[in-house]
């Protein structure tokens, strides 16, 4: 048996994060092992501990500097130890009257019992403060150099903790202490071991240093617990039993924090019960995120969650899988939906969304819409900086989350920031159109990296910057290793790779999203995949598909198409009863009504072209306005001849990166992907058909290139497309934004 007393901030709960789960791992894996919380809180404020799902929940709880004591489960007072104090104890009232008068001295508004707390200064009569208590049988204990408490004669951490340990029958050398501050100081004087665990306080080092039972360890918190464990030969065995049990994984990497609007898993009600699912996103965006922890990396995904209003103000931690992902927390921010609804799908959807893809006519800028924007980035910072290990990188994620570096920096300037857009970036003089564009491009400038799809968007990036304060460029580099340069709208030859802006050094990257190519193969693989594609290529045979699939936004350009389509079908007659369109148009999010217009001029131009070519053999489109799983996505991959994905602007695209993987598998693919050329993927995806969306020309003749393509050119060119999108995929991104990000973390810092 051991019992593990510790005090809580800066020692139970202090230290890096990984330490602190193998402790409380290794203390849940082990029932032999007793915990008690031994604080100067009040119980009030250890209770939301009791109740955590990481934290062990303490057998027993020490609380008021040892003026209470209760069962740990029960929350009962455990008698007759609680009763011996509460017999010395003159009394709240009493003990605040006859302070009243004492110079300096300031009463704490804190949760208490048995006790009494104050703020002292310099002005403080200490001697008239001792004269006082001990005419009252009670002794002042200081702390800090400011907190004064007022207690029982003969009550202390230490001496509650031996009542304590005599009470349960507990032998003295199966005892562990712990702590950090001279407030402990009276564990160390019951002659059990003892640790005073690394970066605690010099007072408390002086006054155990020659203590031969007190071990000085290195580790902060937690760490220089598990330290003292593994140093004392009484307690060695319960670490190695516990390892015997599990194998805690442990990379040694930097702490990485994942900073992102969702959560990494889905929620959905079964019967009444909540339970979690993982995520539905079909590119593998968040799956390759978490498989940085499956090694035993240190991590925090920081995520909103939508909970009741009520329930805002209450923070949750949470393993994501404990098994997988060892040392990964998932750290939720409670929002109510009204208060998401206003950051995500009205104000950023509204003010930036039009923005960053140039459709500055449909922008709307609100400025309390702004002040409640800018409180929940305070929230993500907040959260960050309580999270974050000393050093720790922080990748956040996409432009809902611009002023998060800005606060973050402020609270924490140790930890390295990386930022990456998922969506396109504008030009200078679309993006200076936001009311706030210092205040974002002031933010930004706090990160260490600042990553984008493509170099366009980067030197989209430096022009704005230009216009906001003087650039030095330190590095450029040449696109083309993995870009076009000239031969397309977005094409860039050089990139500027490293900046420097006032006194900050600030890294930049052009790293386009990959997809999941293994879980496309696994899918395509599936025997329910391979029957579904052979039933839809005998409803379609004979006839050439071209398959669409987006989400309804102006930005994709969805109309504009289809009234395209409409004229090839008038001008090339030939082609009725040959070529069908698959339109999948996935809905927005509830409750955005910014998109209720352009659904409804997209029903009428389908409806019409379906109206006047359709008969009992054709159907020219086949509209799906829904969400289609992702399974079902691919079926229709991989029976399309043309994939004609046509958006106005597009921060990337993965539909069309999709559309070749599935093609991919095929032994003979030879579809054909017709590419909008303002979409970021069309500067690295050369063999792709390139389109001017903007021109009703250009999209038919692009189309009807597609169609009368010869077999052999197909071939090629997807074949090409295929070897690129295998060699930057999903997987390739995330390591090399974290390569990068490292890098910079590791860079000289200006002087």
């Amino acid at each position: 048996m051991m019992l593990l007393a510790t005090d809580l901030d800066g020692t139970f709960l202090g230290g890096k994060r990984v330490d602190r789960l193998q402790l409380y791992r290794l203390i849940r894996q082990n029932e032999n092992i007793k915990l008690v919380f031994v604080t100067g809180r009040g119980v009030e404020t250890v209770l939301p501990l009791l109740n955590h799902p990481i934290i062990p929940r303490p057998s027993y709880v020490i609380s008021d500097v040892g003026a209470t004591v209760v069962d740990g489960h029960t929350l009962e007072p455990v008698e007759p130890i609680q009763a011996g104090i509460e017999d010395k104890w003159p009394g709240i009232f009493t003990i605040k009257q006859a302070f009243s008068n004492i110079e300096g001295l300031r009463f704490q508004e804190v949760p208490q019992q048995r006790r009494c707390s104050f703020y002292y200064d310099d002005s403080t009569d200490l001697d008239a403060v001792n004269a006082i208590a001990s005419a009252m049988n009670c002794y002042v204990l200081l702390s800090a150099g400011k907190y004064l408490d007022i207690l029982p004669n003969g009550t202390s951490k230490g001496s509650t903790l031996r009542q304590l340990v005599e009470h349960i029958g507990i032998a003295d050398n199966a005892v562990l202490v712990a702590g950090d501050t001279l407030n402990d100081l009276s564990l160390y004087q019951t002659g059990y071991k003892g640790v005073v665990v690394g970066q605690a306080e010099e007072a408390l080092y002086e006054a155990t240093s020659g203590n031969p039972t007190v071990y000085a360890a290195e580790a902060p918190g937690a760490g220089g617990i598990i330290e003292a464990i593994q140093h004392y030969t009484d307690f060695r065995k319960f670490y190695l039993t516990a390892g015997a049990k599990k194998k805690i994984k442990q990379s040694g990497e930097t702490q990485l924090l994942m900073v992102y609007h969702r959560l990494p898993f889905d929620k959905e009600v079964v019967d009444g019960v909540e339970r979690r699912v993982p995520p539905k996103s079909p590119n593998g965006i968040i799956p390759s995120l978490l498989g940085f922890f499956e090694k035993g990396r240190s991590g925090v995904w920081i995520g909103e969650d939508v909970v009741e209003k009520h329930e805002t103000g209450l923070a949750r931690n949470e393993y994501i899988n404990e098994d997988r992902y060892p040392n990964l927390i998932a750290s939720a921010i409670p929002l109510s939906k009204k208060d998401i609804d206003l950051f995500y799908r009205i104000f950023s959807k509204e003010a930036f969304w039009p923005t960053i893809f140039s459709f500055v006519d449909k922008a709307s800028f609100n400025h309390s819409h702004w002040a409640h924007y800018v409180k929940i980035n305070k929230l993500f910072a907040d959260r960050i900086a309580e999270e974050a290990d000393q050093d720790a990188l922080v990748w956040i994620h996409e432009y809902n989350l611009w002023m998060v570096p800005g606060f973050l920096r402020q609270l924490r300037p140790d930890v390295k920031i990386g930022f990456f857009h998922h969506t396109a970036f504008p030009p200078a003089d679309v993006f200076n159109i936001i009311p706030w564009r210092r205040e974002i491009i002031g933010s930004l400038l706090q990160c260490d990296f600042v990553s984008f799809h493509i170099p366009r968007y980067v030197e989209n990036f430096v022009d704005v910057l230009r216009s906001h304060a003087p650039v030095k460029v330190i590095e450029r580099v040449n696109a083309a290793k993995q870009f076009l340069t000239y031969s397309c709208a977005l094409g860039i030859d050089q990139m500027t790779k490293k900046v420097e802006v006032g006194n900050r050094l600030i890294r930049l990257g052009a790293q386009p999203v990959g997809i999941n190519v293994d879980n496309i193969k696994r899918i395509y693989a599936l025997k329910k995949t391979k029957q579904r594609i052979a039933t839809l290529e005998k409803r379609t045979s004979g006839k050439q598909i071209v398959l669409s699939v987006e989400r309804l936004d102006y930005v994709k350009g969805p109309l504009e198409k289809i009234q395209a389509f409409g004229e090839l079908l008038h001008e090339h007659p030939e082609l009725h009863g040959k070529i069908e369109l698959i339109n999948i148009c996935t809905p927005p999010s509830q409750g955005m009504k910014v998109y209720d217009k352009i659904r409804q001029e997209l029903d009428r131009a389908v409806g019409q072209i379906n109206g006047r070519y359709s008969n009992l053999e054709w159907t020219p489109i086949r509209y799906f306005y829904r969400s289609v799983p992702f399974e079902e996505v691919v079926t229709y991959y991989a029976i399309a001849d043309i994939a004609w994905i046509t958006p106005l602007r597009d921060g990337l695209n993965l539909v069309a990166k999709e559309y070749v993987a599935v093609q991919g598998q095929k032994e003979d693919a030879d579809g054909v992907l017709v590419l909008s050329e303002f979409a970021g993927a069309s500067v690295e995806l050369p063999y792709a058909v390139l389109t001017n969306p903007y021109d009703a020309k250009n999209l038919k003749d692009s189309l009807l290139h597609a169609i009368h393509m010869e077999k052999s050119e197909r071939v090629l060119r997807m074949r090409r497309l295929y070897e690129i999108i295998s060699y930057y995929d999903i997987e390739r991104w995330g390591k090399e934004f974290i390569q990068e990000l490292e890098y910079a973390a590791h860079s000289e810092p200006l002087r």
